[in-house]
């Protein structure tokens, strides 16, 4: 009883990862169209939520990579096995949470790998984790996806550029806009063949641990139908806070740099679908979008918003280690499923604590596309202005509130008579 009590809570985890994996991504595929105004904010995350639905049934190839690539599953089974699941899983969802909190898009995939990598170290030492699966599989396409995204990317924008020079600005909008619904539901589809996936696969670990399956069996197709929901709905809860950092913050996008930047990383994200690679979506999009940037002539890239995300992209792996191998200890030191529910209830509260502070400084569907100025948070609005009455029944005159002393209320309230 126990033992299914463990793997219901994994499950649950696992999921809540894949809906966190979705709207942390979402601006992957729908930055670039809500920036242009070629989507609507809300009608692009509903069509980015189907197309994820229905790109997780495409392909199980990564989910084999991440359930027999990463952790070695000789010598470790049952509650050993789900402890380390479990931690891994809880340490890529506050990573996941926080980085969303920041607006800054990280790569999920990075922080499920580190989680699990963080928690095997921990609880199996050096031989619990297959290197040569890192090496190749999670280090290798991180290194090389963005660099080719970004040439793609720039190649394709400086040629478009090129060739639609002598067309209307007009014309050009308005054409490139229909081609950035397009590619940008092509960029929908491809995520849902591959980060879906990594769920998938973490899920199979589990049933593997508690016996239910076998490492030779193939993944269950409730298992593929829940992480599609959960991708899904969480792709349609919209990341606004990244979706902003990458319509808004990198560079000022046109529709032609939008459509070859979607068009860039859909081609590499599904070639490293059918290759069974784990590629992180937001490196391949993110460097498309840069090298958008870079070929778009007269175009300016913010290179510290960049700088701050190759930052970001840097401690993703260890930083979820870090978190993974912590929820491990953990677990391990209060013991059995007690330990797994402390940890449990630890992700939510910290979940919660973040989503709180979020609110402070909330982006939604109406203030995603603000100018950006230094940060995530949106301008704020106009100020209010103080009424200013002149005698003799002369027509008020507007002064700015902030030179009238008290507060924004009193002083919309305030007269301040002037001679006529």
């Amino acid at each position: 009883m126990a033992e299914t009590l463990i793997l219901l809570l994994v499950i649950i985890t696992a999921l809540a990862f894949d809906f966190t994996n979705g709207f942390h991504d979402t601006g992957n595929a729908m930055a670039t169209s809500i920036a242009t105004g070629a989507l609507k904010p809300k009608v692009a995350v509903g069509l980015s939520a189907v197309l994820n639905l229905v790109g997780a049934f495409l392909s199980v190839a990564v989910a084999a990579t991440v359930a027999k690539g990463i952790v070695n599953l000789e010598g470790v089974g049952g509650q050993d096995l789900l402890r380390i699941v479990l931690a891994g899983l809880v340490g890529a969802i506050l990573w996941n949470v926080l980085t969303w909190l920041l607006g800054i898009p990280s790569s999920s995939s990075h922080a499920l790998f580190g989680g699990l990598i963080g928690a095997a170290l921990i609880g199996l030492g050096t031989s619990g984790v297959l290197w040569s699966g890192v090496v190749a599989k999670i280090v290798f396409p991180a290194l090389l996806a963005p660099v080719v995204a970004g040439l793609v990317a720039g190649i394709g924008s400086w040629v478009v550029h090129r060739i639609v020079a002598t067309v209307p600005e007009k014309t050009q909008e308005k054409g490139f806009r229909w081609g950035q619904v397009g590619s940008a539901s092509l960029v929908s589809l491809a995520h849902g063949t591959n980060d879906a996936q990594k769920t998938m696969g973490v899920i199979f670990l589990a049933l593997v641990a508690h016996g239910s399956v076998t490492a030779d069996d193939t993944i269950p197709f409730w298992v593929i139908a829940a992480c599609a929901v959960a991708i899904g709905l969480g792709t349609y809860l919209g990341g606004w806070r990244v979706i902003r950092t990458l319509g808004k913050g990198l560079v000022e996008i046109s529709p032609a740099q939008g459509m070859a930047a979607e068009t860039s990383s859909a081609a590499i994200i599904l070639t490293s679908s059918s290759l069974g690679l784990p590629l992180s979506t937001t490196h391949v999009a993110t460097g498309s979008i840069l090298g958008s940037g870079v070929g778009r002539p007269g175009a300016q890239v913010r290179w510290g918003v960049a700088g701050r995300m190759g930052v970001a992209w840097l401690v993703t792996l260890p930083a979820a280690a870090v978190m993974g191998a912590v929820a491990w200890l953990i677990a391990s030191s209060v013991g059995g499923a007690t330990g797994m529910l402390v940890v449990f209830a630890i992700l939510v509260a910290g979940c919660f604590v973040m989503w709180l502070r979020s609110r402070k400084a909330p982006v939604n569907p109406d203030n995603v596309n603000a100018d950006w100025e230094e940060g995530l948070e949106p301008a704020a609005p106009a100020e209010k202005l103080a009424t200013v009455t002149v005698l003799d029944e002369a027509p008020e005159v507007p002064l700015p509130a902030d030179l009238v002393s008290g507060t924004a209320d009193e002083a919309a309230h305030r007269r301040i008579a002037t001679p006529a």
